[in-house]
């Protein structure tokens, strides 16, 4: 990964309040604990996204590191309340393009299943628990296929109800249908195997209340073109993602 990235070219969404950007997969957004010397990551480069603010713009919401797609970052403290309670509240709206192995026998359905932690000593790492956090995830098929090997893929639009740590990649193995490049939660391999097959591509704001919600898309990934073309998608990306206003341009 280059040392220097340009953020400038991956803005979808910029007003007074909020900007979204295009989540490159593979680069986290923040300094992780056990970041080595050299290791990037987004939250570098947000002094190239103040547009003349006397600070850079802060994030909002998280995304994995292996997950692409849209980024929701607060330009000022007040935004970045406001941004926060949305997000709290569940009243920002997310769908998210996963590839998976096999698929669901339906085509359309609801993944309610609370999960809590599997270690103590690691947060971020989740299972099906009982005993832990309310967790549900609509989701619908898009389009199936198979890789070049012959094994079946399934296309799915996800959409989290729930905001838990790492929920559709838990919630999708648990169900079968593994994320396709999940090392943790599928069957990947640590190294070598495909990139995660997992993109935030609508995120829908309602950051004003004199204003229809901003609504924002984010174009599918290169790594993930290719499964998605064998299961059905035809590249078409001019479609807007809801009714409403256009984004203002950046």
């Amino acid at each position: 990964m280059t040392m220097d990235l340009d953020l400038q070219s991956r803005l979808l969404y910029r007003d007074g309040l909020m900007l979204v950007l295009d989540k490159p997969a593979g680069v986290p957004v923040h300094r992780g604990p056990k970041a080595a010397a050299g290791d990037i990551n987004l939250e570098q480069f947000f002094g190239q996204l103040a547009f003349g603010l006397p600070r850079a713009p802060s994030l909002a919401h998280r995304l994995d590191k292996d997950t692409s797609g849209c980024l929701v970052l607060g330009r000022h403290r007040k935004a970045l309340e406001t941004l926060g309670l949305l997000f709290k509240q569940g009243k920002v709206g997310k769908t998210y393009w996963a590839v998976v192995e096999g698929g669901p026998d339906g085509e359309d359905g609801l993944i309610d299943r609370p999960l809590g932690r599997r270690d103590a000593t690691r947060g971020w790492w989740m299972k099906v628990d009982e005993d832990g956090q309310e967790a549900r995830t609509r989701w619908r098929v898009m389009g199936r296929g198979v890789d070049a090997e012959g094994r079946p893929l399934a296309w799915l639009a996800l959409e989290p109800l729930t905001g838990r740590t790492h929920q559709l990649r838990v919630h999708c193995a648990s169900m079968g249908w593994p994320i396709l490049g999940d090392t943790v939660y599928g069957t990947a391999p640590r190294t070598g195997g495909p990139m995660l097959h997992l993109h935030a591509r609508d995120v829908v704001v309602p950051i004003s209340k004199n204003r229809e919600p901003v609504r924002v898309r984010a174009p599918a990934p290169a790594h993930m073109l290719e499964r998605l073309a064998a299961c059905g998608w035809t590249g078409e990306e001019s479609a807007a993602p809801a009714p409403g206003p256009a984004p203002t341009p950046p």
